[in-house]
């Protein structure tokens, strides 16, 4: 389905998730994050960052694994992203919802 995402068309999935990476940019990740109540900071953008990283190398996302990463702390994860942390970085950063998540 398509959606009008910072005055443009974006394929998207039943549930909001960008179906072409290619798509994703800064301003339609500043859109997505309005729409879940994310204000962006400069914090933001780093953990955004390398969950596309891990994306684009093909590498499964999963709390476990951020945890372990040293990215990003469990605590400082969950108050970035509140209310489904990985489910909403996720939809933020353009990428697919991980398998990890219901």
């Amino acid at each position: 389905m398509k959606k009008i995402i910072a005055d443009r068309e974006i394929e998207v999935n039943e549930e909001g998730y960008l179906l072409d990476f290619k798509q994703w940019d800064r301003e339609v990740c500043v859109c997505i994050a309005e729409e879940q109540c994310i204000p962006m900071t400069e914090r933001h953008w780093e953990v955004i960052g390398y969950l596309q990283d891990k994306h684009l190398k093909d590498e499964p996302l999963s709390i476990r694994g951020i945890k372990k990463s040293g990215v990003i702390n469990i605590k400082e994860f969950y108050s970035l992203f509140p209310g489904g942390p990985l489910k909403k970085s996720t939809l933020i950063a353009g990428i697919p919802k991980p398998k990890s998540c219901i």
